[in-house]
């Protein structure tokens, strides 16, 4: 596909380079693993375009009795359309895991397989459908994700790009929750409210932010950039931007590596 046949956002060079890349890995993987050539065309190699190819992946994933597979991709495609911003956040999120999990090899693997991945794709689908009043909908596909993928994001709450949400299973964000871009989550991390009320009630996450797993951000505060919140931690109080917090409750420890959430540095100041 040439540039001047693809979607602006598409032609744009960080979109354009994830697809080509993504298209390069999935033909090696065809020729080396033949019993999943045929998967493997069906996800990527068929598609003109990265956002045709994710608006199937997600179907795939989140098709049920109530919402069909074609009906699904419709869904997606429908969103892609609608804020084509989203396949640029979608492009930045593959190269956040690419880069921080030392697991990761390759584009390939958050695209067909990493739930974290499709977890967040999907919600940003469900978002779409949340500001264009289709609220009955958008609860479906957070259903649907916290069903298939083990992660329950509110359809409003608002993330950033440069994402990675690590393993992903039992992530909570709420309704007000704001995640700024490039952020890393690891699994069993909440973003929860306080109270009953329906007024703001979730954590503002700042840009760069590292939440470690199992740590729990509770109530309307605020976390700085590029803070560290270490694993297992309780934080009931606002963070300061490039420090490190832990424990129950959370109490700042120490200042922050550079850019925690791009190192994965987990490890405490001593």
């Amino acid at each position: 596909m040439t540039a001047e046949t693809r979607s602006p956002i598409e032609a744009r060079s960080g979109v354009a380079s994830v697809w080509a890349r993504l298209r390069v890995e999935a033909a090696a993987a065809a020729a080396e693993e033949p019993i999943l050539a045929s998967f493997l065309n069906a996800a990527i190699l068929r598609h003109d375009q990265f956002s045709h190819a994710l608006a199937y992946r997600l179907a795939s994933k989140l098709a049920d009795a109530q919402l069909d597979m074609m009906l699904a991709r419709d869904v997606a495609e429908a969103a892609l359309e609608g804020d084509p911003h989203i396949i640029e956040q979608a492009a930045a999120d593959m190269v956040a895991v690419e880069e921080r999990d030392a697991a990761c090899t390759s584009f390939l693997q958050p695209f067909l397989y990493f739930k974290g991945y499709h977890a967040l794709q999907a919600h940003r689908v469900a978002h779409w459908l949340w500001h264009e009043g289709r609220d009955t909908l958008a609860f479906h596909l957070q259903s649907r994700v916290s069903e298939r993928f083990g992660v329950d994001i509110h359809p409003a709450a608002s993330i950033g790009q440069g994402v990675m949400i690590d393993h992903a299973s039992s992530v909570v964000i709420g309704e007000t929750a704001v995640v700024g871009d490039d952020c890393s989550l690891l699994h069993e991390v909440t973003l929860g409210g306080t109270g009953a009320s329906h007024d703001d009630r979730h954590p503002k996450i700042g840009r760069g932010v590292l939440i470690g797993a199992g740590a729990k951000v509770l109530g309307n505060i605020e976390v700085g950039d590029n803070a560290r919140i270490a694993a297992g931690s309780v934080v009931l109080k606002p963070v300061p931007a490039n420090c490190t917090v832990a424990g129950v409750p959370a109490k700042i420890v120490g200042d922050c590596c550079p850019q925690p959430a791009r190192s994965m540095n987990q490890q405490l100041p001593d």
